[in-house]
């Protein structure tokens, strides 16, 4: 990379946080190393709670400093928030936390890259973005055609939803009688019904992907870049953000059975139908001075 900034990245081994972390430093242009830290488990992660509140700061994860050289600490998600607190201070660098870090004080953090659903206060070192940090990153499993193309991706079940087969052949029946003429594209998830799954052999897609049945094919980013229309059901914040900042296509947003509401779900969904056009994070990037 052409930029000569480069920060450190403390990844959690969760692809979706350490995505949102790499993200941040491509559309920066900055340079990136990463530490890949352990899964802290609730006892561990409740010391580190304790521990930031009385200001103490210990190297629970055995980082060895191989170079002092880092323009900042960058991490997201909450297993590594104290970590980047640690090493920051440690090499007096800046440091960064991706998504609000609840039950840490804000105030060591320089910057705090917070998304509206979480209804971040309004402190000098927190910009709220409208949506999660991504960038799209095709794998050609599909090439683009000049026949229009539909695609569909499935999250499932989770805390807040429940994914009924009755409300998705709705929404596929739907898709059928509108775009008679686009190609269709399904993928599913982990948490994808079986009854979903079985209710999906009933229909002919032009490319499909279910992940019960084959897990290691992820074509997500491919229909990001080439469906003229994306429908993506609720249950997934991160999804809908890479959608919305990564494609021009028109988004419809499957909606699900709900045990609560106004939750940070339903706040990203309005949110992202709110937006007009391919969403520009950089109005927000630009403040972060690193």
């Amino acid at each position: 990379m052409s930029n000569q900034k480069k920060v450190l990245i403390i990844s959690d081994g969760k692809a979706g946080h350490l995505n949102q972390s790499i993200a941040f430093c491509r559309l920066k242009n900055i340079d990136y190393d990463i530490f890949e830290i352990s899964s802290q488990g609730k006892i561990k992660k409740v010391f580190s709670y304790l521990l930031d509140f009385f200001h103490l700061y210990v190297n629970l994860n055995n980082y060895k400093i191989k170079s002092k050289k880092y323009d900042a600490i960058i991490s997201t998600g909450s297993d590594t928030y104290y970590t980047n607190k640690y090493i920051s201070k440690k090499l007096q660098t800046k440091s960064i936390a991706i998504m609000l870090p609840r039950g840490f004080r804000y105030s060591d953090f320089d910057y705090i890259l917070a998304q509206e659903h979480d209804n971040p206060q309004k402190l000098t070192n927190i910009i709220t973005m409208p949506l999660n940090l991504s960038i799209n990153k095709p794998k050609g499993y599909i090439k683009k055609q000049e026949q229009k193309a539909v695609g569909i991706i499935l999250g499932g079940d989770n805390s807040i939803f429940t994914m009924e087969v009755e409300v998705i052949k709705v929404v596929i029946d739907r898709i059928y009688h509108n775009f008679p003429n686009h190609l269709k594209y399904v993928t599913t998830s982990r948490r994808t019904p079986k009854d979903v799954d079985k209710l999906l052999e009933n229909y002919k897609f032009d490319y499909e992907i279910i992940y019960s049945k084959n897990s290691s094919i992820n074509p997500i980013p491919d229909f990001i870049e080439i469906c003229d229309e994306l429908f993506i059901s609720i249950d997934s914040t991160s999804m809908l953000s890479e959608a919305k900042a990564n494609s021009d296509a028109n988004i419809h947003i499957i909606p699900l059975e709900s045990k609560q509401q106004n939750t940070k779900y339903h706040r990203l969904a309005d949110v992202v139908e709110s937006l007009h056009g391919r969403f520009d994070y950089m109005q927000y990037l630009d403040k972060v001075v690193i």
